[in-house]
């Protein structure tokens, strides 16, 4: 089989696959496919151990990326930090401040607050403020304009 026919069985499978419901689907049903799309018959058997080493490669790929994305996941979700009310701390701004995700009645908010210890715990302070997710929108719009306008005061 030539490189050219090689490498248009190769595309036109691959192309089934990434389309296919992969419960669904079997090899036969692919060499089906790809015969009646290349026209020409790939059931004799020196084009259906290529399609079957098509198959197999592709499989394999995916499950790499998956077990790949599984990892990913993995770390993301070791890596969050939560404060003693459960919130999700995004970052650090000192030692006494942090931005944080929190749920309050209902509505996720953006809080960028200062803590106190007490009793070994932190916990907020009424300095602070906390962003609707609208709010937090027009904000982060505005970022740019801030930092022009703190350019502008330096200089």
């Amino acid at each position: 089989m030539d490189a050219e026919t090689r490498e248009k069985i190769k595309k036109t499978v691959r192309e089934i696959l990434e389309e296919a419901d992969m419960d669904e689907m079997t090899e036969y049903k692919i060499r089906q496919l790809a015969s009646q799309k290349l026209e020409m018959n790939l059931s004799e058997s020196k084009y259906k151990a290529y399609v079957r080493h098509v198959v197999n490669s592709f499989l394999e790929e995916q499950k790499a990326k998956q077990e790949e994305e599984a990892a990913d996941d993995d770390n993301n979700n070791n890596n969050k930090e939560y404060d003693d009310d459960g919130d999700l701390i995004i970052c650090r701004l000192s030692e006494k401040r942090k931005v944080t995700i929190q749920e309050f009645r209902g509505k996720t908010l953006v809080s960028i607050r200062e803590y106190y210890k007490k009793d070994g715990k932190e916990l907020p302070t009424s300095k602070g403020i906390s962003l609707t997710e609208d709010q937090w929108s027009v904000f982060r719009k505005n970022i740019s304009n801030i930092e022009k306008a703190i350019r502008e005061m330096e200089s």
